[in-house]
């Protein structure tokens, strides 16, 4: 056991038992164990320890961030949560979280904490080093808040990352707590807070809402593929043919055939050129170009294995976006992968640590303020060149300029925020030392 079973084992850490998808996926309704970085016994009832605690409220009726008090005024409410709470999730005697039942009442927290464990611990990796909170300044440790009833949405703010449920349209309930997708998708956002920081004021452009929605969807596939059961229903489902729509290209699945949105998308900023209105929509030619880059490193990775020659991988190359593509394609993954399984899996393995050294290299480099999709492309070419002498570049280059990054530009917002965008309030600010809590 390990983070994922295919990254650093953790053999003194804490165990948690988390759905690497959504449960109500068939492939994903037993929990996967694995092992998070937390010594055992350094997390105790909640879970909490020193970076982060979970919090199962009673009678919370607003969500953290701006809101308005009894008479109009404008608070800002932050965390600690000062009134009552369900019962915490408790450790074993030998400090682990993996003996509870994913149908006790508990197991939300236990989920939830581990699955924000287990996401920073991948990404740490690649950064090589701890990921400091961005509200340091004003609170030690960040608060995870279940919502189940008030709160349709998820998101991380200052201090706290607050989630709550999807209410499908037969009228089922799914807590977000369990959506490892969705969860990871949040610390994200908390990455890119603090790793790139937060923009000045009147600095923040269209593109920066949409690299950030991208660097989140980003950041929760690069985790899923930890999961050993992720990467072997990926492959079992499409033999190495990652353009095939899985589990891995929708993000945030919903349901078993409709997601938010997808990695693979044919989206370019030509598509916005005109204008705006929803950052998780113009997220979509970045995280389409990165998953792009992504499957062309797998794909340069399975022809220096031999398992596909050359040949093959420019004729991949040459018909992507041909109505035949999958009619063509499909049956040289197909009998590629049968003769060969293990060595696709660890071509994936090495593809996916490639990728996420590239971003977090990437990530590290740019500025929040006034920052542009070209600008995430220059810095990609840039540290392609320092740590491979570029030898990705002629990749790099294909997809960018294939979503027109670098060459067009976002046109105007065309409408205000709706109600399920993160910057509908100023959630991404560092509140003011006169901003009203609890």
């Amino acid at each position: 056991m390990a983070v994922g079973g295919e990254g650093t084992v953790f053999q003194d850490g804490t165990r948690f038992r988390l759905f690497a998808q959504a449960p109500f996926l068939k492939p994903f309704r037993k929990p996967e164990t694995v092992f998070v970085s937390s010594p055992a016994g350094s997390v105790g009832p909640g879970p909490g320890d020193y970076r982060m605690y979970v919090v199962d409220p009673i009678g919370k009726q607003l969500a953290y961030g701006l809101a308005e008090d009894f008479r109009g005024d404008p608070i800002y409410l932050m965390p600690p949560w000062p009134g009552d709470r369900f019962p915490p999730a408790l450790p074993d005697i030998d400090g682990h979280f993996d003996h509870i039942a994913p149908e006790a009442p508990e197991f939300e927290a236990a989920h939830l904490f581990g699955s924000v464990r287990f996401t920073l611990d991948v990404w740490e990796k690649y950064f090589g080093h701890p990921i400091e909170w961005h509200f340091r300044r004003d609170l030690d440790r960040l608060e995870l808040v279940i919502q189940r009833n008030l709160l349709e949405n998820a998101f991380m703010g200052y201090g706290f990352l607050e989630v709550g449920i999807h209410r499908a349209a037969d009228g089922a309930v799914e807590p977000f707590s369990l959506n490892f997708d969705v969860v990871a998708h949040e610390v994200g956002h908390c990455i890119v807070y603090s790793v790139i920081g937060v923009p000045d004021a009147g600095t923040a452009g269209a593109e920066y809402y949409g690299f950030h929605e991208s660097a989140a969807d980003l950041t929760a596939l690069v985790a899923a593929l930890h999961f050993d059961s992720v990467i072997d229903e990926l492959l079992e489902a499409s033999h190495g043919n990652l353009y095939t729509r899985n589990l891995v290209n929708r993000i945030a699945e919903l349901t078993g055939n409709s997601q938010i949105r997808l990695a693979a998308n044919p989206l370019s900023l030509l598509d916005f050129a005109h204008g705006w209105q929803d950052e998780h929509a113009l997220a979509q030619p970045l995280t389409g170009a990165v998953f792009d880059i992504f499957v062309d490193l797998f794909h340069e990775e399975l022809v220096a294995r031999g398992q596909i020659t050359a040949d093959q991988e420019d004729l991949s190359d040459r018909v992507e976006d041909s109505p035949d593509y999958f009619r063509i394609i499909q049956p040289i993954f197909d009998e590629a992968y049968a003769a060969a399984p293990e060595e696709f899996r660890e071509a994936l393995v090495a593809s996916r640590d490639e990728l996420g050294m590239l971003l977090a290299e990437t990530w590290r480099r740019l500025s929040p303020d006034n920052l542009s999709y070209a600008a995430v492309g220059d810095t990609l070419r840039a540290v392609d060149r320092m740590i491979t002498g570029g030898r990705w570049r002629t990749i790099i280059d294909v997809n960018l300029r294939r979503r027109a990054i670098g060459s067009a530009r976002v046109g105007p917002r065309l409408h205000p925020p709706g109600r399920h965008s993160h910057f509908d309030l100023p959630r991404v600010f560092v509140p003011d030392d006169d901003m009203t809590n609890w």
